[in-house]
């Protein structure tokens, strides 16, 4: 039987039911209210206004530069579509790793100027205090380890992480720590499918994968990902469902077109 069935509002309670009742949970990411509104009205449980704004709507190449009046302006936005849906915020970069007041700050203003119902940050021992700060103000806080795109520098790319025993026990216990601390869910990005399979089944809030095999309570993808909006990002984990770029650069190919031949507007398209 589905959790979510007939919900006015998905809220971190419906999430951790979804775990425990089997029920899968799915998150997109969005940026802008006219595609959060088409995200929201299709059934996704969670978006996450992620800090990939900074690449898909910035053209950044990685997440870094994205301020926080950035994310909040993205927020609002999104806040504004979701009618349904959970709404999760990214912290940006340099706005909790090393202050956990600067931390609890940047989530405040999150929640108070977007209206948002959630914050997630990357990392786990070493952001325990921020993550503390911010749930102990009661904001919810969703986890993020594997993968953590805001220390790309500090990894030096973008491969599959926790692949040796070490890394692996050190985000088992990074996990069970975030748990502990009181995050809602957990987001696990680009590890092996055997360890979010283990993780899943160790901890007891809902873990949400992105390169993590099928094992997870849940999936995530960057919506102009999964739409097909970059013809030049192919990752494993991604499935296209759409081939956005080529229909969309075909449509303004052919408006063009009948711009410079007067074919538009023709007679029924003017006043």
């Amino acid at each position: 039987m589905s959790v979510t069935k007939d919900l006015k509002r998905i809220t971190t309670e419906t999430i951790r039911k979804m775990k425990f009742s089997g029920e899968k949970i799915s998150m997109l990411t969005a940026y802008d209210f006219t595609i959060a509104t088409l995200v929201d009205a299709a059934g996704t449980e969670i978006i996450l206004v992620g800090d990939s704004a900074a690449n898909v709507m910035a053209g950044h190449e990685t997440t870094l530069p994205i301020t926080l009046d950035q994310m909040i302006y993205h927020a609002q936005c999104v806040v504004r579509a979701a009618k349904r849906a959970l709404v999760v915020v990214d912290l940006p970069f340099g706005t909790y790793q090393s202050d956990p007041q600067k931390a609890l700050e940047s989530a405040v203003r999150i929640m108070k100027e977007s209206g948002a119902h959630a914050v997630k940050l990357e990392g786990g021992k070493e952001i325990e205090e921020s993550i503390k700060r911010i749930i102990n103000a009661g904001i919810p806080v969703m986890g993020h380890l594997g993968l953590t795109p805001q220390s790309i520098y500090q990894f030096g790319s973008y491969k599959v992480r926790a692949k040796d025993n070490s890394e692996a026990e050190q985000l088992i216990s990074d996990a069970k720590l975030v748990e502990e601390l009181g995050c809602f869910a957990l987001v696990m990005e680009k590890i092996p499918a055997d360890l979010a399979k283990k993780v899943t089944e160790t901890i007891q809030i809902p873990t949400i994968g992105i390169g993590a095999g099928n094992s997870t309570d849940g999936q995530v993808l960057v919506v102009h990902d999964m739409l097909g909006l970059n013809n030049e990002f192919n990752p494993k984990f991604v499935r296209k469902y759409l081939q956005l770029e080529d229909q969309i650069k075909s449509a303004i190919e052919n408006y063009v077109a009948d711009v410079k031949s007067s074919d538009f507007p023709n007679e029924n398209e003017q006043y």
